[in-house]
């Protein structure tokens, strides 16, 4: 039924928006982590696991800036299944209301 699937995609659409904003929230870290990096002359420490390992300050740089791509692309692959879920569930909503208009008229 049109009912269901509209309550199904909004809840799809309520998933991915949850997801997208987890990922921001990761990616801003991200963003965080490199401005303290830039900021550093040193060598850095990087966590694994439970032991921290002392790195250059390239090479962690290099690693949160793949780390920053990676969510990007991620992002990006949420919006196009936000937009594409927004425009089923409008098509959806728009024969809802057609049928709704339809049986109306048949019964007035």
């Amino acid at each position: 039924m049109i009912i269901a699937d509209v309550q199904t995609k909004n809840q799809m659409l309520q998933n991915i928006m949850l997801q997208k904003q987890t990922l921001s929230m990761q990616k801003k870290e991200i963003d965080n982590a490199l401005e303290e990096v830039e900021k550093s002359n040193d060598d850095l420490y990087q966590a694994s696991g439970p032991v921290l390992i002392k790195k250059p300050k390239e090479e962690i740089k290099s690693y949160l800036e793949e780390k920053k791509e990676d969510f990007d692309l991620r992002i990006k692959a949420l919006e196009k299944q936000e937009k594409k879920l927004t425009d089923d569930i409008k098509e959806s909503q728009k024969s809802l209301q057609a049928m709704m208009n339809q049986k109306s008229r048949t019964a007035g």
